[in-house]
């Protein structure tokens, strides 16, 4: 009776029921018995076998299945029942009033089981009242299993919602007409991709069409990452990176989250650089260090999809970005030093960078040709080869680096 309810929304207007949401409170059926709790939004990606229109999607609910599902995951707590959001599927289609299904599973046992029903019951009436302007980022996601497990994990664990949500199985029927319908029926921000359960031909093509549709494409790292920040200022730190290079991947401490999170949008975020060339010679011998540093300041950092750091800072105030970028050269100056013997001119500002390298060919002249024996003199040990005594300084040249550590912005 529930999936061929097409047109709902406006028979009960009809019947002088303004409605702002439909919630249908089903039964869920499935052949592994398991004990569960669903909810998930209703459509279809092609014919429509159990109700709705063929390839028409009904206007999800995302923000209150997020606190359906997180709802039902508590009230279960101490109950033997698994808590999932579902792909979307079967009817109804036809509704222009965002829906839901919330589903007791799998079996006539489970349906008629009473705590089941009452714990239902009552998520479904603290659903439905959330404020539709909470500023949750929404998702149209891709791939996956029926039962949607990583999704699920992500509204668990994040501040995101799904809207329509299409498993590994749906992907190779998606045209650019539903992938359009998911967005514009959830509302939604950007799409998910569970990358691991699709194709690399599946990836490319939904790429395409979601790309030429104006949507982004976020990682689950990109999604943590993003996590309490609201998407307006999130698309705006994306813009930004994507600006400066098509390989860097944003890293928003927690420091600056703390602010970013109180904002719903900002006029203007400061960029402050470090010279690249001082940056990646320090990182060379200590990265750890340098993200550290980092890490502990409020702002925004990049780094490149081959895992080294881009030398421009983001920040929300002008000064401090300039400041950090001033402690971070002085930062990567001390790492030098534990390497190098440095002479800074200030004036130029060049960094004069003395050291000494070990010469193969040096040690070859010689008579050194083993490995072992090239480990020792790198070590700074001297050597004994017949009635000659080799020391370290013996195999070694003097090198000399020049770096222009001036910031660029």
């Amino acid at each position: 009776m529930h999936i061929y309810q097409d047109g709902l929304d406006r028979k009960l207007v009809e019947c002088g029921f303004n409605s702002h949401i439909l919630i249908f409170a089903s039964k869920h059926r499935s052949n592994d018995g398991r004990h569960i709790l669903t909810v998930h939004p209703t459509g279809n990606t092609k014919e429509a076998k159990f109700g709705g229109h063929p390839m028409e999607l009904a206007v999800a609910a995302p923000k209150v299945m997020r606190s359906v599902f997180n709802n039902l995951k508590t009230f279960t707590n101490k109950e033997d029942f698994e808590v999932s959001i579902e792909s979307t599927h079967h009817g109804p289609s036809d509704l222009n009033i965002p829906s839901l299904f919330v589903e007791i599973g799998s079996s006539q046992t489970d349906w008629v089981n009473s705590t089941a029903g009452r714990i239902v019951a009552n998520v479904i009436l603290i659903s439905c009242s959330i404020p539709d302007n909470e500023n949750i980022p929404i998702a149209v996601g891709f791939g996956g299993n029926h039962y949607a497990t990583r999704q699920n994990k992500l509204i668990e664990e994040t501040t995101i919602a799904f809207g329509h949500i299409f498993p590994s199985y749906k992907l190779d029927e998606l045209n650019d007409q539903i992938i359009k319908q998911a967005f514009e029926c959830s509302n939604a921000d950007f799409a998910y991709f569970d990358r691991k359960s699709m194709s690399t031909k599946q990836r490319e093509r939904l790429y395409r069409i979601i790309e030429e549709l104006g949507y982004e494409i976020l990682r689950e790292t990109d999604i943590r990452e993003m996590d309490r920040i609201p998407w307006q200022i999130y698309k705006q730190l994306r813009k930004i990176v994507n600006e400066i290079t098509s390989s860097g991947r944003i890293r928003i401490t927690k420091h600056i989250k703390d602010e970013l999170k109180m904002y719903h949008h900002t006029s203007k975020m400061n960029l402050a650089a470090i010279s690249q060339e001082l940056l990646h010679e320090a990182e060379k011998f200590d990265r750890d260090r340098i993200e550290t540093f980092l890490k502990g300041k409020k702002i925004v950092y990049v780094e490149h999809n081959n895992g080294r750091l881009l030398n421009i800072i983001v920040g929300i105030d002008k000064e401090y970005a300039n400041l950090v970028v001033n402690e971070l050269m002085n930062e990567c100056i001390n790492i030098l030093k534990e390497h190098y013997d440095i002479r800074y001119v200030k004036d130029e500002d060049i960094l004069y960078l003395t050291g000494r390298k070990f010469s193969p060919d040096l040690a070859k002249k010689l008579g050194i040709t083993s490995g072992p024996q090239f480990g020792a003199l790198t070590r700074g040990e001297t050597i004994t080869i017949g009635n000659k005594v080799i020391s370290p300084e013996m195999v070694y040249v003097i090198t000399e680096r020049v770096i222009r550590v001036k910031n660029t912005c």
